[in-house]
């Protein structure tokens, strides 16, 4: 059965759900895109407290002017008890492979984690893990799952991200028309949907407008690792989610699932079930 990680909210949800989730996702300042905790390089030693499987983010398109410091934290990493790091940029990997470190690399780019032939190439260049699209189905998963010996882990609840800029969209729009908000979650109204959005230090983060419930595939699929995102859930909420995945078998799915449909306004079942078709739309 797969472990389960949650992507975390703050250092307080981990304390709460340390005993219901079997690992964490955590960012770094500065460094990281679409999760909800961040710790600062200089503040390394709260990861001694997280006795679980822990994976530090370090996802973001990075800049020249970064790869100093993305090296310092790879290094400084190396001394503390994680599992692995998540990249998206192919400096992470460069300079990983020149150093010589105790934890595990995880391909993580989030729109080119679909098939196995790419996830294989990467692991002959020694990256055990590969963390997959939201944007594929499940049965898409499971002949991943069937043609790789890289370790997987899929996202099964939670907002979903769907893409990220440097630029700061939110910041830019408010600065222009001399608005004030300090909210950290910012809304995108389109076509009668809703998408979260945030605009922090490294750009601009924008999310799905579903919550996506994939409990059921949490029982068919025997994956290294599931992940449920806290992000924007109210934390009570999320804490009841990740207890019906922890105890989910087949005898008592259907009732989680149903359960979990009925706490939100806004579930569906993402790609999981139905396969990412793009038309050309045509001008009249």
């Amino acid at each position: 059965m797969s472990k389960i990680l949650t992507i975390p909210n703050s250092l307080d949800e981990i304390n709460k759900t340390s005993n219901l989730a079997d690992g964490f996702i955590i960012g770094i300042k500065d460094m990281s895109v679409n999760v909800n905790f961040y710790i600062d390089i200089n503040s390394l030693d709260t990861l001694n407290s997280i006795p679980k499987d822990i994976f530090i983010s370090l996802n973001k398109n990075m800049n020249n002017s970064d790869l100093k410091k993305v090296e310092e934290i790879l290094i400084k990493l190396n001394d503390y008890n994680i599992k692995g790091v998540l990249f998206y940029d192919l400096g992470v990997l460069n300079i990983y492979k020149r150093l010589n470190l105790k934890y595990d690399l995880v391909f993580a780019q989030e729109h080119a984690t679909t098939n196995y032939n790419t996830i294989n190439f990467y692991n002959d260049l020694g990256v055990r893990y590969s963390y997959l699209s939201s944007n594929i189905t499940l049965d898409e998963i499971k002949t991943i799952k069937a043609n790789t010996k890289s370790l997987l882990m899929v996202n099964l609840f939670g907002y979903l991200p769907m893409f990220v800029s440097k630029r700061h969209i939110v910041k830019n729009y408010l600065e222009y028309f001399n608005l004030k908000d300090n909210s950290k979650v910012n809304y995108i109204e389109k076509e009668g949907k809703t998408y979260p959005i945030i605009d922090n230090s490294v750009g601009t983060q924008t999310f799905s407008n579903d919550i996506l419930n994939g409990i059921k595939a949490s029982i068919e699929l025997d994956l290294e690792y599931i992940i449920l995102n806290s992000f924007n859930i109210e934390e009570s909420k999320f804490i009841s989610v990740l207890k019906m995945f922890k105890s989910v078998d087949k005898s008592n799915v259907d009732e989680y699932y149903n359960n979990i449909n009925n706490m939100f306004d806004n579930v569906s079942d993402g790609f999981l079930n139905t396969k990412t078709i793009y038309r050309v739309k045509k001008n009249d």
